[in-house]
């Protein structure tokens, strides 16, 4: 059994000591820096600190302390130990990479307070002395011998790391021209214009030119380096923005302050729309923290009810879109309520028909399994409780709901119960339709932008091809 025990204050002789070796990693770092609030750019801010005085990224200093006090506290004197005073001096800067070890050494006792007196000092992989002081503590006078706590094992998530990503692979590529429609509150707006100072769009905001500009100054936002096309309502903006991809004047439409079916009424339009061969689909691009991959789900805002032939388009438009995205050969899981065809569940057919049709070649690009139920798709050890082999099961990068209603409620439980980003993208027209939601954040926004983007800079790839 893996104990702490202590030294006593009668044990304890001048001289002893006690020793401890750790590397400097920047999770532990961010970990200090979650728990102290301290996030001085020296610490955590790699642009501003590789310009500071050390030119990188240092440890705080209070992180080597923390390490003293470990070293008292679990070695010499160990558990019961309590903390009467405490110095440092800093003398080097400890950087990630950094193996340092710790030492403190006894140089006093208090007969009468149980007081012990250590020197502690800090040294790293090149015997340089990083952190010097000195420690007075109360130390126990009962023998004490505990199991030694495991602790659990911390995972850091960084809200957006994965639109980061995607953003990262729209690095010198030009923007896309983007009609921005009724940006008329402060989320869409301020949405828009962070995706232009990123180079992931040239916005054209097109909506009631008062209510933009008036938002604009209630933000601080200068709009004087963007295109404004004004129109006297929302469906107006709506109906602008179809005709200017229709002419081939912008290179995808961005949902602003108006209602998903207002905008799509004008896409779908037979007339004046944006219709192609392929039926019009949305995917949730959806960063989810304990998800080790990202995850996209399909159709949660467009088709209500689609039918097997609907949900064949629907499936192919997602695997072209992880195809842009730099998945070669994405897994996709056909979701249901059980992971066995069953002739009183619909989806459950459409699942097994869908695999089929992939095993065919009507659906090309990915490799599909299905019916999964949600826990069969998302766990290994789930699917292997329940005896399945699926190349999918427990790896699934695209999920197929059965239809928009169970869709969008696993979408939105993920963003409200599981702290995930959502980005939404319409695929299927003539141009990418970044179709976010009114309370989507700033973040969610350029994911959304940047999939655009890099579907359009796909599909004109392939045209030249």
């Amino acid at each position: 059994m893996n104990l702490i025990k202590n030294v006593t204050f009668d044990e304890i002789r001048i001289g002893d000591s006690a020793t401890l070796v750790r590397t400097l990693s920047s999770k532990d770092i961010d970990l200090f820096a979650i728990v102290s609030g301290d996030v001085n750019p020296a610490h955590v801010d790699e642009e501003f600190a590789n310009s500071d005085l050390f030119h990188k990224v240092i440890a705080h200093g209070m992180w080597g302390g923390a390490l003293i006090s470990n070293l008292l506290g679990t070695e010499l004197p160990g558990p019961g130990t309590i903390y009467v005073s405490q110095s440092l001096k800093f003398l080097q800067p400890i950087g990630i990479g950094d193996t340092v070890t710790v030492v403190v050494k006894v140089v006093g006792k208090n007969e009468e307070k149980h007081h012990v007196m250590l020197d502690c000092s800090i040294i790293n992989q090149s015997e340089t002395v990083v952190i010097t002081g000195h420690a007075e503590v109360l130390a126990p006078t009962a023998k004490i011998s505990r199991e030694r706590i495991i602790l659990p094992e911390a995972e850091l998530h960084v809200k957006g790391r994965r639109y980061q990503q995607l953003i990262a692979l729209t690095n010198h590529m030009k923007p896309i021209r983007t009609a921005v429609v009724h940006p008329v509150d402060a989320v869409s707006l301020i949405g828009a214009i962070e995706a232009a100072r990123q180079e992931l769009i040239i916005p054209i905001l097109i909506g009631p030119e008062e209510k933009i500009r008036h938002v604009a100054a209630l933000e601080n936002i200068d709009l004087s380096s963007y295109e404004i096309m004004p129109t006297e309502h929302s469906e107006a903006a709506a109906l602008l923005a179809v005709e200017l991809a229709r002419a081939g004047k912008v290179d995808a439409i961005m949902k602003g302050s108006l209602h998903t079916d207002e905008l799509m009424r004008a896409v779908v339009d037979p007339r004046i729309g944006l219709r192609t061969a392929r039926r019009m689909s949305h995917v949730f691009a959806i960063d989810a923290p304990n998800y080790p991959r990202a995850l996209f789900i399909t159709d949660a805002a467009l088709n209500v009810d689609p039918n097997l032939e609907e949900k064949r388009d629907i499936v192919q438009n997602a695997i072209d879109l992880v195809h842009a995205l730099g998945i070669p050969e994405p897994k996709v899981a056909i979701l249901s309520a059980v992971e066995t065809v069953n002739s009183n569940i619909v989806s459950t057919l459409h699942a097994a028909a869908l695999c089929k049709m992939a095993e065919r070649g009507q659906i090309t690009g990915a490799i599909l399994d299905g019916p999964l139920a949600f826990d069969n798709a998302v766990s290994l050890e789930a699917a292997k409780t329940k005896g399945i082999v699926s190349a999918v099961a427990g790896v699934a990068d695209i999920f197929v709901v059965p239809d928009m209603e169970s869709g969008n409620m696993l979408a939105k439980q993920l963003e409200y119960l599981a702290d995930a980003e959502i980005a939404g993208i319409v695929l299927g027209a003539r141009v990418p339709i970044i179709l976010t939601s009114r309370a989507d954040k700033t973040m969610a926004r350029l994911g959304s932008c940047a999939i655009a983007l890099l579907l359009a800079r796909n599909a004109a790839a392939s045209k030249v091809a």
